[in-house]
Parts: structure tokens; C-alpha cells; sequence
């Protein structure tokens, strides 16, 4: 890999990872149409850690308080009311579904959910239900002639049902075009969840899943090498930076804005990927190391 291509995909990696349209498509993607080789799972997972620092360094405050709760409620029974002290624990049992599948489809997420054909499927797929739970908050926050407006839910209604729910979703992003945010949110929405509410329970639950996945792939990737370190590096600090940036615009955005434009861009992107595939101009596994 070169530096330039690093740079290129760090700045893809910052600008899509915290936006509902799939930064793993988006690496395979810019991989094929530049006609570089697929940058693979593994740089995927580690320039991951770039975007996932943005996380910790954007709701640091929050993140403190969670975890000063959440340990002081390991020794102390009365503290596990406490919402920030629940909200640790929601994040670790939001983090079981991803952890389980991430290690079961280990194979699969390396090798066959990387055709473009499926990543194409999934951006169409998961765009529409992102649509359809995006119609359904305005609907609710909106009301209508005959319909008051319907209270939807925040973070302090969160409990484990819901997480395992938002959980699953996360872990449906293990397929390239899905989008862990895009997924989250949208389980979110449709359990009845306000926007920000969802985006910021998706952001905080990525964490473990995204940290531990870099550092397992980090210590394979040390052990077999063949990881090219220095353009990987540059790309998770351009990760990082474009990130943060991302995340600040991000959160005010749904505060005021729905989500279809990122609907109409996933279903757009997709329907070109799947002509293109289709004329053979592009082939499925464009860029792909592995063929």
C-alpha cells in the first residue's frame, strides 16, 4: 500500500465511519474503482481505532461517568440504579451479539461478505429500512390532523431487552454495506427511540466491539505481518482527525434534519454498483487480495 492510498483511505475511513452509509463498503469501494487491492479486514479494523479515539476524546465526559458508575456499582448494589451505572452495563450486554458472531463469521467476514454484489445488496437493503424507521420517528415527533404527537423514547428508557436489540443490529454491520451506525440507528428508531437518543447509544456501543477488534487484529497482524505499518498508521491518524470532525457535525445534524439523504445516496450508490457488475464493467471482487 502507498502513502497516497493511505491518506485516501484514512480520509474515507473518518469521513463515512460515523455516517449511516458503511465505511467498510466505502474502503472496498474506493479500493475497486481506483483499481488499488481490497485494503482487506485487517486494515479496516485497526484504522477503525483512529475513528473510535475521536469517539472517546468527543464523549469523554460521558464516558467518564459511565465508567466511574459503572465501577463503583461492581462493589456497591444500590449505585446499579444509577442511569450512567446502567448504562455501562448496557454497553457490555449491547457488545455480546457482535462479539459472538464477529468470532463465528470470522471466515466469511473476510472473504465472501466482501463481493461487491452482496455489499451492493446491503446498501439498498439497509438503506430502505434505515428510510422506512426514519418516516416513522417523523411521524411520531410530527403527529398529524387527527394523531397528537407521540413521545418517543431516550436513553433513560433503555433496558436489556432493547440493548440485546440495538446489539444485533450493531452486529448485522459485520457485512460490508450495512453500516454499524446505520443499522444501530435504525433498530433504534424502530423500538421508538428519539434520533440522537439512537445515534448516541450506537456511537458509545461501538466502542468495546471496534476497540477489541482492532486489538485482536493488531496482535495477528504483529505476529504475521504482512501489514504495510507506517501508510496504515497515517491513515488512523487521518481517521481520527476527519472523524471528530464528522461526529460534531453529525450529532447537530439529526438534532434538526432526517436521514434520507443518506437513504437516497445508499440506494443510488447501490443500484450503480449492481449495473456496473452486471455490464462487467466492474468486476465482484475488484480489488480483492484474495483472487
Amino acid at each position: 500500500m502507498s502513502w497516497f492510498e493511505s491518506l485516501i483511505l484514512g480520509l474515507v475511513q473518518g469521513l463515512t465511519e460515523f455516517l449511516p452509509i458503511s465505511s467498510s463498503a466505502h474502503l472496498r469501494l474506493t479500493a475497486a474503482f481506483s483499481g488499488w487491492e481490497d485494503p482487506g479486514a485487517a486494515f479496516t479494523a485497526i484504522t477503525q481505532i483512529g475513528t473510535e479515539i475521536a469517539v472517546l476524546i468527543y464523549f469523554r465526559k460521558d464516558i467518564g461517568r459511565i465508567l466511574a458508575a459503572w465501577s463503583r456499582s461492581l462493589t456497591n448494589k444500590e449505585m446499579r440504579r444509577d442511569p450512567d451505572a446502567r448504562m455501562g452495563w448496557l454497553v457490555i450486554v449491547g457488545s455480546i451479539p457482535i462479539g459472538v458472531l464477529g468470532v463465528t463469521l470470522k471466515d466469511q467476514i473476510e472473504g465472501p461478505f466482501r463481493d461487491l454484489r452482496l455489499t451492493a445488496t446491503m446498501l439498498i437493503v439497509m438503506g430502505i429500512v434505515l428510510g422506512l424507521a426514519d418516516r416513522l420517528a417523523a411521524r411520531d415527533e410530527s403527529g398529524g390532523k387527527h394523531r397528537a404527537a407521540k413521545q418517543r423514547k431516550t436513553l433513560e428508557n433503555l433496558n436489556v431487552r432493547d440493548g440485546l436489540i440495538f446489539g444485533v443490529s450493531q452486529a448485522m454491520a459485520l457485512v460490508p454495506g450495512v453500516s454499524r451506525s446505520g443499522a444501530t440507528i435504525s433498530g433504534g428508531l424502530l423500538m421508538g427511540y428519539t434520533r440522537e437518543a439512537a445515534a448516541r447509544y450506537s456511537f458509545l456501543l461501538a466502542i468495546p466491539a471496534v476497540m477489541a477488534s482492532g486489538a485482536f487484529t493488531l496482535k495477528d497482524a504483529v505476529e504475521e505481518g504482512g501489514v504495510s505499518w507506517g501508510p496504515t498508521a497515517l491513515a488512523t491518524v487521518v481517521s481520527f482527525v476527519v472523524g471528530y470532525a464528522v461526529i460534531a457535525w453529525f450529532m447537530k445534524f439529526i438534532t434538526t434534519k432526517s436521514f434520507m439523504p443518506f437513504v437516497w445516496y445508499r440506494v443510488a450508490l447501490g443500484i450503480v454498483i449492481i449495473v456496473l457488475v452486471s455490464m462487467g464493467v466492474l468486476d465482484p471482487n475488484a480489488g480483492d487480495s484474495a483472487h
